[in-house]
Formats: structure tokens, C-alpha cells, sequence
């Protein structure tokens, strides 16, 4: 998930937070915990760079030119990954990469802001689905024109790469569409809302942030995502496999 701080949060309370689920999560990590990270982290860094660079590019094809001036239109990691977000990810599965900033007087004047700002964050989450549906058709294509290669050590790692970045993409596009500060479906929602409940999530933005991360800590929200996440993995291979059905 990204955050994008603002609305009054204080950091120092939410690095605090997180570096408890740090500690907690490295007292239970065995072995096994090790060697799915070590998969993990290359995905992760993938998910968070093309999720922002896609940020980026949304609003400058929308006339903001911000994120070109700030060197964010680019495809390089470390201009998106944010230290100690990076760092907490490798942990606790909750981080972030640098927050695309955008300035929406920017814009083209035939759109309205309320569309621009939807779509820049709308952008975030359909690459991280666009880049499950690649990963998915190489898983299937490689099962199906390159058993043998996938019966060798190289193979069967690169097998199991590729489902980390299914799973990665799957989970952090469903987890930024939960309509709650700092995630991206806030932003997406927030306006098909009428005015005054627009007012008042601003108003109580910080207090959201908040509900968000106690929510996150508790595991109620990963209750409630994980059965979605669940779905559209299973839609998502099952849809690649009858298209891959038609030409075999």
C-alpha cells in the first residue's frame, strides 16, 4: 500500500506503529519466512515503481507537468522508493514509495479537476492489475511451451517469481482501491461523493488515517480483502487459461 501524508498526520505516531509490527513480525520469521521475502522484495520494488511512475504519467497526460519537473516520470526505482518505507516493506508488508506529487490548477481546462484527480489515482492501482495479467499470461505460457525448462532449479524459481508478482500486484492494487486516507480509492471515491461529505473527509482526513491503521493492525482489513483478492486471482487465471484453451 502507498501512503501520501497530509490532513494533519503526525509521522513520528505512524513510524511508531509500524516499527512495532516490524519488531513483532521479525520475532515470528523463520527460515521459510526468509526465502519468500528474498522473492518478495524485487516484486514489491516492481509494484511501487510502476504504481507511481503510472501516477506520474497520468497527470502529465493530463497537463500536469509536476511529476516530470520533480524527475518522477521515470521508470528508475529510486526516484519512487522511499527509504524507510522500503525498509518497513521488507518486514511488515506495509510501506510506501514517495507520494506523486500533482497540482491540479494544472490540468487541462476542458476536463474538470474532480476527473483529472480520479484518474491520476485511478492510474496507481490498474497498473499494478496490468501488471498481473502480463506476469499471469508468462506463468501460462511458460507451463504450457516450457515444462521442461520449468523442471530445472532456474526454472522452478522463476516459476514461483512470478506468482509472487501475481499475488503482489493483485494484493497492493485491491488493498490502494479501499476508500480510506492515504490509499488511492479515497481519492478515486471521494469524488462521486456530494460536496459536503467531500468537506468533511477533508475536515477529518486525519482521524480517517487513523481508523485506517488500526484497522490494518487488528487484521480487519486484511479480513475483508483478502476474500476479494482471492476472487480476482481466481478470475484472472481462470480468464488467461481460456484464452490460452482457444489457440492450443
Amino acid at each position: 500500500m502507498f501512503f501520501n501524508y497530509g490532513g494533519g498526520v503526525n509521522r513520528n505516531v505512524i513510524y511508531g506503529l509500524l516499527i512495532i509490527l516490524a519488531v513483532m513480525s521479525l520475532a515470528s520469521m523463520g527460515v521459510g519466512g526468509w526465502i519468500n521475502l528474498l522473492l518478495t522484495l524485487p516484486a514489491v520494488i516492481m509494484a511501487i515503481t510502476f504504481h507511481e511512475y503510472a501516477h506520474a504519467y497520468a497527470a502529465d497526460k493530463l497537463g500536469d507537468t509536476t511529476p516530470r519537473a520533480q524527475g518522477r516520470l521515470t521508470l528508475n526505482p529510486t526516484s519512487h522508493l522511499d527509504f524507510f518505507g522500503f525498509i518497513l516493506m521488507m518486514f511488515t508488508h506495509i510501506g510506501w514509495g514517495k507520494p506523486v506529487q500533482i497540482n491540479p490548477n494544472n490540468f487541462n481546462s476542458n476536463k474538470s479537476r474532480g476527473f483529472c484527480e480520479t484518474m491520476v489515482s485511478l492510474a496507481g492501482p490498474l497498473m499494478n492489475f496490468i501488471l498481473a495479467i502480463i506476469a499471469t499470461v508468462a506463468f501460462y505460457a511458460l507451463n504450457i511451451f516450457a515444462i521442461g525448462f520449468l523442471r530445472t532449479n532456474i526454472g522452478y524459481i522463476i516459476e514461483m517469481f512470478l506468482q509472487v508478482i501475481i499475488m503482489v500486484n493483485i494484493g497492493l492494487g485491491t488493498f490502494n482501491l479501499i476508500p480510506l486516507p492515504p490509499l488511492d480509492g479515497e481519492k478515486i471515491f471521494r469524488h462521486l461523493l456530494p460536496y459536503r461529505v467531500q468537506e468533511w473527509l477533508t475536515t477529518n482526513y486525519a482521524t480517517l488515517y487513523y481508523v485506517f491503521m488500526i484497522l490494518w493492525i487488528f487484521g480487519i482489513l486484511e479480513i475483508i480483502v483478502s476474500p476479494v483478492i482471492s476472487v480476482i486471482s481466481n478470475i484472472l487465471f481462470k480468464g488467461v487459461g481460456v484464452v490460452f484453451s482457444l489457440f492450443i
